[in-house]
């Protein structure tokens, strides 16, 4: 767990992690929720959340991108994947930042 605050990759893992979190949460309960029931709480509530942790995300895949200079390819495939396709966080943890961030 140090090892996820401590470096820019780490934190960019945790926080693709609980915005990929936030986005089943939106997507599995909280648009059937207000769709199929009429009941809208949980997206007026679960929607600005996701939509901070998002706008947060992709700040820090541009700075990460930056700084370990990425190619235009990964970057946006980061970014598309993980914040865009639900369970897509999972993936590009796995094989694209876990590896770059080094053995335990």
């Amino acid at each position: 767990m140090k090892k996820l605050v401590s470096t820019s990759i780490g934190r960019l893992r945790l926080v693709s992690i609980i915005e990929g979190i936030s986005l089943i949460l939106l997507v599995l309960i909280g648009v059937p929720l207000k769709y199929y029931f009429d009941n809208p709480t949980w997206v007026k509530s679960i929607g600005p959340v996701h939509g901070g942790l998002f706008i947060l995300f992709v700040l820090l895949a541009l700075m990460v991108a930056n700084s370990q200079k990425w190619k235009f390819k990964t970057t946006a495939l980061v970014i598309l994947v993980a914040s865009f396709i639900p369970f897509g966080c999972f993936y590009v943890d796995a094989k694209i930042l876990k590896p770059m961030e080094g053995p335990n």
